[in-house]
């Protein structure tokens, strides 16, 4: 069966079991399932249910319910335990990582939050409140410091021991060698670990030239270095290059997921943590701001019409086809945009390429104008039977996608120059500039053949 089926037939029975009260059986089916499928489940129930089934889980099993809630949405996971006090939450999150903690922590209310962060601060080895030491999106933020260290005074045959005898160890994918004083000096892979005779020094066999991040580093970087390199985990370093902590490929991955998705979000002017069971008030709080900035900027393109309503007047047709030119131009910068962003954030683009990245995309606007221009002339003459408007047509929309195509590459650039995040700022400046510059070039030029046309009468 494959796995979205097999989903369904879980989510189809959960709800039947809640719904005639055999919380027996409902207790059995959840815990035959895996982390990531209830995680899966419990999305889709509505909250009621919920919040009724994951608090069985909970009383009865709270490692697989906490494994469960941190696969889920943070909002969606601090909205099932912010009914409970502050002690209970603390106990449970010891359940889990303490870098997938500290992002459900974040979203508690901030008096709950506030209080479960004092707690497990004030247990031993809490681990997670170092994590809010860091700033946010850093690597020191998405760590895990429960990161098995041995000192380079060790043999391979004790390293073996030490890693067989390790309690509360997360996927050690590498063997991070220290120094007395726990600078990282060196890592070992468990096959080369493996491969040589067990009296052999970890200083002979471990590789010196590694891969670390520091814990300011920002999280995309993180995940940029991760990808590049190919490996599967990344050191955390701290200022003095002691070892604090370590970044796993299934964190990356969640990076790489928040990342794309704020940036989607932030291309429609939407908050990047705003999320399909956001509350009404809130994502209208998040969204208005970006309409009323986009409101200003459309009057300002109305205002360029209002220069030109003697022509329009004269001319009506010049009303009937000057949105598909500002339409056209705002088409092409989304084109141009999104790929610039991406290149920006995969670090495919930078100021040394830049030029070539302008002119690619100022031949790729010019002829897309010049294409599509000729296409919207035909249909302009075959529609209205005037030849005039059609080269009107296309010569605006060469004008405009060649904006476009401008705009589309230096503005980003720009943006991310002033340390400004380019995917939050960039669509207002485009969507401005191709709707002026398109309504502009093709009511300029229908003025002056207008004028011409008298000149010659």
């Amino acid at each position: 069966m494959p796995p979205h089926r097999r989903i369904d037939v879980v989510l189809d029975s959960v709800r039947r079991l809640l719904r005639i009260g055999a919380t027996a059986n409902l207790l059995n089916l959840l815990q035959k399932q895996r982390p990531a499928d209830l995680a899966q489940v419990f999305a889709e129930l509505h909250d009621t249910e919920r919040k009724a089934a994951f608090s069985l889980l909970l009383e009865r099993n709270a490692r697989l319910a906490m494994e469960a809630l941190s696969e889920l949405e943070a909002e969606i996971s601090a909205g099932l335990l912010s009914d409970r006090s502050a002690e209970d939450i603390a106990r449970f999150l010891h359940e889990i990582p303490s870098d997938d903690a500290a992002v459900i922590i974040e979203r508690l209310p901030e008096e709950l939050s506030t209080a479960v962060l004092a707690l497990i601060q004030a247990k031993p080895g809490g681990g997670v409140g170092d994590l809010f030491e860091y700033e946010e999106q850093t690597a020191g933020r998405i760590m895990n410091p429960n990161v098995f260290a041995l000192s380079e005074d060790l043999t391979a045959g004790e390293a073996i021991t030490a890693l067989q005898t390790a309690r509360d160890v997360e996927m050690v994918f590498y063997l991070y060698v220290v120094d007395a004083r726990r600078h990282l000096v060196g890592v070992v892979s468990l096959r080369r670990l493996l491969l040589v005779a067990p009296e052999t020094p970890l200083k002979r066999i471990m590789t010196t030239d590694l891969i670390s991040a520091r814990v300011d580093t920002d999280q995309e970087e993180v995940a940029r270095q991760v990808a590049s390199y190919n490996i599967l985990a990344i050191p955390v370093v701290d200022e003095e290059a002691k070892l604090v902590g370590v970044i796993t490929v299934d964190d990356v991955i969640d990076v790489i997921k928040d990342e794309a998705t704020e940036d989607i979000y932030r291309l429609a002017g939407v908050s990047g943590d705003e999320r399909v069971a956001t509350p009404a008030g809130e994502s209208l709080r998040k969204r208005f701001p970006w309409l009323v900035i986009n409101l200003a900027t459309a009057f300002l393109a109305a205002a360029v019409v209002g220069m030109f309503q003697g022509a329009i007047s004269q001319w009506v047709a010049l009303a009937v086809f000057m949105p598909i030119v500002a339409g056209m131009g705002g088409n092409a910068a989304t084109q141009t945009l999104t790929v610039v962003v991406r290149g920006l954030a995969l670090g495919e683009l930078t100021w040394s390429n830049a030029r070539q990245a302008l002119f690619k995309e100022i031949v790729v606007g010019v002829s897309n104008g010049v294409g599509t221009g000729l296409i919207a002339a035909g249909v302009a003459w075959a529609t209205i039977g005037d030849p005039s408007i059609g080269v009107l047509l296309a010569l605006a929309m060469t004008i405009n996608l060649f904006v476009a195509g401008t705009a589309g590459t230096l503005i980003p650039l720009g943006l991310r120059a002033m340390k400004i995040d380019p995917a939050l700022a960039s669509t207002v400046f485009i969507t401005t500039l191709t709707d002026v510059f398109g309504f502009f070039s093709f009511l300029g030029l229908g003025a002056l053949f207008l004028r011409f046309m008298h000149q010659g009468g």
